[in-house]
């Protein structure tokens, strides 16, 4: 007798129809429900709790992106983001599995906090790439001990993932967030443009400027915003942030 597999059902906060800033292309983004960083300037608290959000299966998100695939074009395709969408890795397997299936272009968007080379999910993370075309790769913080005070954890397996995914030359995106008071500092910055031009698989590389515009969120969650009174960066320090990590030195996705 065939034993039926129960699928594997997925939590998720969010969808985004028409996403344009999240990997190449227009692509169906979903948020995944769940995180265990809490970086200062999250600007969606509301995916913290890991319990909660929407279920879905693998088949279900699939069949309700596949309805966009007309405006997707050569480079589109679908991004799943979250909160954390390891932190619910076997669901993510099904699904980049049946996308690929299909022939449909996935991007992973992660801050690596769950990975470990450690058994079992070091297992599935191998298997996950298998699936996955590009990774958006959020590097918060070079300094492990400022990656600590932003995030609430370290970053020593953060950097691990991002050498680890070198190593099998997997295309990555990396994304950094540019905070006056923590992250804006020029050693810090050429530390972190030093180490990212060590890995080899970088094909894109953003500035994201710090924003206040998920803060209502905080107040309506009752949740205190430690931020509280750090504006966004200029300009000018954005344009520095840019030279010292010699961005424009990463345009391989875009012109292969």
């Amino acid at each position: 007798m065939t034993e039926v597999k129960t699928p594997v059902i997925g939590n998720i906060h969010s969808t985004e129809s028409f996403g344009s800033v999240d990997g190449p292309g227009i692509r169906f983004v979903t948020f995944m429900q769940g995180c265990r960083l809490r970086c200062e300037f999250c600007h969606n608290p509301d995916t913290w709790n890991t319990f909660g959000g929407h279920e879905y299966t693998a088949q279900q998100l699939f069949d309700e992106a596949i309805k966009y695939r007309a405006f997707w074009g050569e480079k589109g395709g679908v991004t799943v983001s979250g909160g954390e969408p390891m932190l619910q890795i076997d669901f993510l397997i099904e699904y980049f599995k049946i996308c690929k299936e299909h022939g449909v272009n996935t991007t992973l968007d992660t801050c690596g906090g769950p990975f470990t080379k450690e058994d079992p999910f070091f297992s599935k993370f191998h298997e996950l790439m298998k699936y996955t075309d590009l990774v958006l790769f959020d590097i918060k913080h070079i300094d492990p001990v400022g990656h600590r005070k932003l995030t609430g954890v370290r970053n020593q397996n953060i950097l691990e993932m991002a050498e680890y995914l070198a190593s099998i030359d997997k295309a990555i995106w990396v994304r950094h967030v540019l905070v006056p008071t923590r992250t804006d500092y020029d050693e810090y910055l050429q530390r972190l443009g030093d180490y990212v031009a060590t890995l080899g698989n970088v094909h894109k590389f953003e500035v994201l400027p710090y924003h206040k515009m998920g803060v209502y969120k905080y107040e309506a969650l009752g949740y205190p915003y430690r931020l509280k009174g750090v504006e966004p960066p200029t300009a000018e320090r954005v344009e520095n942030a840019n030279r010292l990590l010699r961005t424009a030195d990463y345009t391989r996705y875009l012109t292969d």
